[in-house]
């Protein structure tokens, strides 16, 4: 059997990309759907383009680079942004091919968990960093250590997060956070 691996990357049916130094060099049909550009229009773009803000594509590139120099693979669920300015949750994971210089080359996958993971709330882009660790039920000083932010800090963001989601106790901001809304 010959399979035609090219073909085989472009039909996917969840979206990937191959990447240099965080440059889209190649990228699927659902990767471009999803975010609502072409294909063309993708190539030899930045990551940044997918992310809400510029400071979210530079925090989270320092945050992740120590990982994938460590382990070779990352993944998380967070805010991204599609070309119309909306906001929504994406699974992200990515393998780099060089752990010595992870952001030389990788491959990533990107999975539209907007369905069953609305955004409801407004935050900002830092609130967003610190729910998603939470909801993966890190601690607050884990988190500090992650964003390199005081304990403090942290417990301010969780407690924003605590009035803007309208909860009274951690568990219950996991809770709305992890909601998976059936509409």
């Amino acid at each position: 059997m010959n399979i035609d691996f090219l073909q085989v990357f472009l039909d996917a049916p969840v979206g990937l990309c191959v990447t240099e130094h965080r440059i889209m060099c190649a990228c699927n049909k659902a990767l471009a759907s999803m975010f609502g550009y072409s294909v063309e229009r993708m190539a030899q773009q930045s990551l940044e383009l997918l992310y809400p803000s510029v400071d979210e594509f530079e925090r989270i590139g320092q945050r992740i680079l120590p990982i994938l120099s460590q382990t070779g693979h990352y993944a998380d669920d967070r805010i991204m942004r599609r070309a119309n300015g909306e906001l929504f949750w994406c699974h992200v994971s990515g393998n780099t091919l060089s752990q010595h210089d992870p952001f030389a080359r990788a491959i990533w996958a990107f999975e539209d968990v907007s369905q069953s993971r609305p955004v409801t709330v407004a935050l900002s882009p830092r609130e967003r960093e610190v729910g998603s660790l939470l909801a993966t039920g890190k601690t607050s000083k884990e988190i500090a250590r992650s964003l390199q932010l005081s304990p403090r800090t942290v417990e301010m963001y969780r407690s924003n997060l605590l009035s803007k989601y309208c909860v009274s106790t951690s568990t219950e901001l996991i809770q709305k956070l992890l909601i998976h809304s059936r509409q």
